[in-house]
């Protein structure tokens, strides 16, 4: 379930980060992580493996600037990353 972030986020915001992930993080990293939800300003990610988990928590600062420049707008202000199947990121 994708969560429609708080009443600042904007419609061009929402559609960068879950419209446009692909194109923002590029095809690597969108072909093992998926944005799951973004509420006030935090960014839940799903990713396929735990070394993906450890990637994305390293490029995060990146991926930070990225996203809020493709949004033109800070809306994403940290990220959270989950392994599917493991206790904290299986689907509800």
């Amino acid at each position: 379930v994708r969560s429609l972030g708080g009443p600042a986020t904007s419609s061009r915001s929402l559609r960068t980060v879950f419209g446009d992930w692909e194109q923002v993080v590029g095809s690597q990293v969108a072909a093992h992580a998926r944005p799951i939800s973004l509420d006030d300003g935090l960014l839940v990610v799903m990713v396929d493996q735990p070394g993906w988990a450890t990637q994305l928590r390293f490029l995060e600062a990146d991926l930070l600037a990225r996203l809020n420049e493709a949004a033109g707008a800070t809306v994403v202000t940290s990220v959270q990353v989950r392994v599917e199947g493991s206790p904290g990121g299986r689907r509800r």
